[in-house]
């Protein structure tokens, strides 16, 4: 079970949003590198990280601070990232960067072929983000709200090739009420496609959580605003999740 760390990036820092309101960000560190090797410092085997005004401009748009990322924290541990990415010379250039894996979102919804493709091309190093409200999904940082449901639009990869998804419960997200554990396991049931939990993740009760018998076809879960204001105790938190059935790392 893997507890990813997340970077979100906005103007170049390091922030976290309320349930993915742009006008409410808190920054926590100006230095996304120096927040990285902290993460890294702690012992976490993976980081997440997503470009947020990447995800609504559709294009990268601080690829510098990424770049600055992975110079720190290469080699220590892997980096997913997301955001923006749209197209499949976008995914090329990532991984050759050396980006583990590269996360699809919007375009999946817009695009399911060219995910096919890009799982085809470079095996085990794309994952698909399923941002939902209400169950729906969400697209273009999630500014509009289709209405293809998230277990539908997950079904749809289970031939693809696909390394995970990342299913966000954004109406959790940045607020610290928990993971929608109903959602994201009964999502977890119904693909063979391993689930990563985001959005919520607010305690080391939440960790625990992460250990018991539902959840153990979740690959992980996802991080911010608990490990930033204390709430998650990095050691303990690794500990825990290092015990039986504990951590792990894909490749």
């Amino acid at each position: 079970m893997i507890l990813f760390p997340a970077i979100d990036l906005k103007d170049g820092q390091c922030v976290r949003l309320v349930k993915g309101e742009m006008d409410q960000a808190t920054v926590y560190n100006a230095d996304p590198a120096d927040q990285a090797l902290s993460f890294a410092d702690a012992g976490f085997p993976w980081l997440h990280v997503v470009d947020l005004n990447g995800a609504f401009a559709g294009k990268a748009v601080n690829a510098s601070a990424v770049d600055a990322i992975l110079a720190a924290v290469g080699g220590r541990m892997k980096v997913q990232l997301g955001g923006g990415i749209r197209t499949l010379d976008d995914v090329a250039r990532w991984l050759d960067a050396g980006i583990a894996r590269v996360i699809l979102g919007t375009i999946a919804v817009r695009d399911p072929d060219l995910v096919r493709a890009a799982a085809k091309a470079h095996p085990g190093r794309i994952v698909v983000g399923i941002d939902a409200r209400g169950g729906k999904v969400a697209v273009e940082g999630w500014a509009e709200t289709s209405t293809l449901d998230a277990v539908d639009l997950a079904r749809r990869f289970e031939d693809a090739g696909v390394a995970a998804i990342v299913y966000t419960d954004i109406d959790r997200d940045g607020v610290l009420t928990g993971i929608n554990w109903q959602a994201t396991i009964a999502l977890a049931q119904a693909i063979s496609i391993p689930v990563i939990a985001s959005g919520g993740l607010a305690s080391m009760d939440d960790v625990e959580r992460l250990m018991a018998p539902d959840a153990a076809r979740l690959e992980g879960a996802i991080s911010g605003r608990a490990i930033y204001d204390g709430r998650i105790d990095p050691l303990a938190a690794l500990a825990r999740l290092a015990g039986p059935g504990g951590l792990v790392s894909p490749c």
